[in-house]
């Protein structure tokens, strides 16, 4: 099957988490080794993913690993140990034929509130437009780290493009690594606005002020002549 791969296709996608990755590290939602990004290739055959123990600043085309839809990890040029997220990333792809990349980082507002027990609000007329809502996906019963059976059918709704996870991080998706990203920064951004927007309102005794319905003048005027 490898040899029936599009090698140009790889490289370009391997180029391209790799550019994503050093986003991700210089823009400060991923440190160290931790979180994934991944990305499909043209043909849906096969995933470009980040192995594990490998820092988002250190992807080189040699340390990626290409893996069939079923999980098959295909030889590289440097042996790498598979990523812990592998599964739930090929779980999203097998069930969202319109999601062609993921990045999953730890960034340290959005996983300080799904730690919290609490979806990152939209409060943003950006998150509005550009995802909706955010679902907390809890711990297991037992306290561990969410499995693919449990974050896989979050996004069987295919209005939802991002998730956060408890005591974990964030997860941004999209047709191509740069909108993943997009939304993975989007996240953090929104949940430092709420946090610094929530500790205002607490700090000053004010009511807690309503968060937009619409995310652009558009949708707003739409729905006033549906009304």
């Amino acid at each position: 099957m490898s040899d029936k791969l599009d090698q140009a296709d790889i490289l370009a996608k391997k180029d391209e988490l790799i550019a994503t990755a050093r986003r991700s590290f210089e823009v400060g939602i991923q440190t160290n080794a931790g979180g994934n990004l991944s990305v499909c290739l043209d043909s849906r055959e096969a995933i470009v993913i980040k192995p594990s123990g490998v820092g988002f600043n250190e992807c080189t085309r040699e340390n990626l690993q290409v893996v069939l839809l079923d999980g098959t990890v295909l030889p590289s040029e440097v042996e790498m140990k598979p990523s812990k997220d592998l599964e739930f990333h090929l779980e999203i792809y097998r069930r969202r034929a319109d999601i062609s990349a993921i990045v999953h980082c730890h960034s340290p507002w959005a996983t300080g509130y799904a730690s919290a027990g609490l979806e990152v609000p939209c409060l943003t007329v950006q998150t509005v437009e550009k995802i909706g809502r955010m679902p907390l996906v809890p711990l297991t019963e037992n306290l561990g780290p969410q499995t693919a059976a449990m974050i896989g059918p979050v996004f069987d709704d295919p209005k939802i493009r991002a998730a956060v996870l408890a005591n974990h991080g964030a997860i941004g998706t999209g047709k191509t690594l740069m909108a993943a990203q997009y939304l993975a920064e989007i996240i953090e951004e929104t949940a430092h606005i709420a946090f610094v927007r929530d500790t205002l309102v607490r700090s000053l005794g004010l009511e807690t002020p309503p968060s937009p319905d619409y995310g652009t003048a558009k949708d707003e005027k739409a729905a006033m002549a549906k009304g």
